[in-house]
């Protein structure tokens, strides 16, 4: 197995038999620990519809997943060990993943001045439809860390900038090297489209737009990841930097032009300015509102304490203030749903402090916004198998029984990862397809026991994935849960946001 594995996930880390009982409205189906094969799997389009996304039935959708993203050429190459393979994309599907947010790299997608790599185009298609046989969406992420290798780093091609670290500027790498002089001038180049350099990203946008237009398992395209403002970042502290956010904004939404022109239906995924990850507050859609459709908020959860003890070796104990910047980038979350009244998806999250991991899987559970963590590189390389990197703990956290689609609106969920203890309430509405319950195939050794009230179970029993249909237009609560287990109950208080 090549380096890149190690290279991408560390230095290029950011800022890681049953019976059934119906009876007064409700139902309870009891499975054997065998559980039957999952249905076979269905895409349909996803779109935003206010504060959510929804599929062709209506149904709003909860995405589970995870980062895969490829920064060296040559990139998504078969074989590599490092790009989803069909076996990787029938184990994350066995274990409940419904997306991959899938890294694109500017200098693949254009290598020289306005030429596309029609080849890295078509591998890009190969792996979107390898992951969608499974029933797995991807996001398109136009991926770049420290702007360009000019720097060490990656994503822009180095004939779109014209900024060199000076002989003598010190590099001191990730992450520190995002304050180099010279990189916030090529910074500066991006935003102030320089050379054209914009107009050629939105270029090489548009053409991966048109190259899977049509494809019902492309979730949308990211247009950046963790842009970083240049110059002005210290404008961005304490308390966010409106000005420079309105130039970014700016940005966005040319690119976002460039990609609805090939390709009008496809959702577009902004993220805010990397001081974010410091908890600075965005200022996107405050001047001007966001008016396009099918615009989805890719905001990262990372405790910054923790990652400077993991990059920078300071000391552990910094973790200890992780819940307290985590409840404000979750404020920050907050505060921008109640603004634009778009949905949010978090793009990047993961940590080697399970603590800092399982604080993002609360906040989200609260508000019911989906993730995808970082980071999964190929379990099926050229030197065989690897262990199936879910069965740790980590794994047990992530892996989830969830509602990925719910016909009606969602209200409260709560899981809890320790014993598989699951409660879920919804108000139906009508729909052409029933709510899809993943059940995690983690945590129910011995099978599980579902009761339903408001509604009934229409799956058979042991089946992977529950399906509820309403009885009404009253309350649906579903409770999944170990056989003999007391069960959770839906927390009272309102969701959050």
């Amino acid at each position: 197995m090549r380096t890149k594995y190690l290279k991408q996930c560390f230095a290029g880390r950011r800022w890681l038999a049953g019976v059934a009982v119906l009876a007064f409205g409700w139902s309870l189906v009891v499975a054997s620990p065998a559980q039957s094969a999952p249905a076979e799997p269905a895409i349909s389009r996803i779109q935003a519809a206010g504060r959510h996304l929804v599929d062709a039935s209506g149904r709003t959708v909860l995405l589970h997943g995870v980062n895969n993203v490829d920064k060296d050429a040559p990139y998504l190459e078969p074989g590599d060990g490092f790009t989803v393979t069909e076996k990787d994309a029938a184990l994350l599907a066995g274990h409940g993943f419904n997306t991959v947010r899938l890294g694109v790299n500017f200098a693949g997608l254009m290598p020289t001045r306005g030429v596309l790599d029609t080849a890295y185009l078509d591998r890009i298609v190969r792996t979107v439809d390898t992951l969608a046989a499974q029933g797995i969406y991807t996001l398109l992420d136009h991926h770049q860390d420290g702007l360009s290798k000019i720097w060490g780093g990656n994503g822009f091609p180095e004939w779109s900038l014209r900024s060199r670290p000076g002989a003598l500027e010190p590099n001191p790498g990730f992450p520190l090297y995002y304050l180099m002089p010279s990189m916030n001038r090529g910074w500066d180049e991006v935003w102030d489209n320089s050379n054209g350099v914009l107009n050629y990203l939105g270029d090489a946008l548009a053409a991966l737009a048109a190259k899977v237009k049509g494809r019902a398992g492309v979730l949308g395209i990211e247009l950046m990841n963790e842009p970083w403002p240049g110059s002005p970042f210290l404008s961005c502290f304490p308390n966010g930097c409106p000005r420079f956010d309105a130039k970014y904004q700016a940005a966005m939404q040319k690119l976002t032009d460039a990609v609805r022109a090939r390709n009008a239906d496809i959702p577009v995924f902004w993220e805010p300015n990397v001081t974010w990850n410091e908890t600075m507050p965005t200022n996107l859609g405050k001047n001007p509102p966001i008016t396009s459709p099918d615009i989805v908020f890719a905001p990262h959860d990372y405790c910054i304490p923790s990652q400077l003890a993991i990059y920078l070796g300071l000391p552990e104990e910094l973790r200890g203030v992780c819940p307290v910047q985590q409840d404000k980038t979750w404020g920050n979350i907050d505060a921008f749903t109640r603004r634009t009244g778009i949905p949010t998806l978090v793009t990047e999250f993961g940590d080697g402090d399970a603590t800092v991991l399982r604080n993002t899987l609360a906040r989200a559970d609260e508000r019911f916004i989906g993730w995808q963590y970082w980071h999964y590189a190929s379990s099926f390389g050229p030197n065989g198998p690897k262990p199936d990197p879910f069965l740790g703990a980590i794994g047990r956290d992530l892996v989830r029984t969830y509602p990925r689609a719910t016909a009606g609106t969602p209200d409260r969920m709560f899981f809890d990862p320790a014993n598989g203890d699951f409660a879920y309430r919804y108000v139906p509405r009508a729909s052409s397809a029933p709510t899809e319950i993943y059940v995690s195939d983690l945590h129910y050794p011995n099978g599980y026991q579902v009761r339903v009230e408001g509604g009934t179970v229409t799956s058979p029993p042991g089946a992977r994935v529950v399906t509820v249909a309403g009885n009404g237009t009253g309350t649906v609560t579903v409770y999944i849960n170990r056989p003999g287990s007391a069960g959770a109950t839906v927390p009272t208080d309102p969701p959050r946001a």
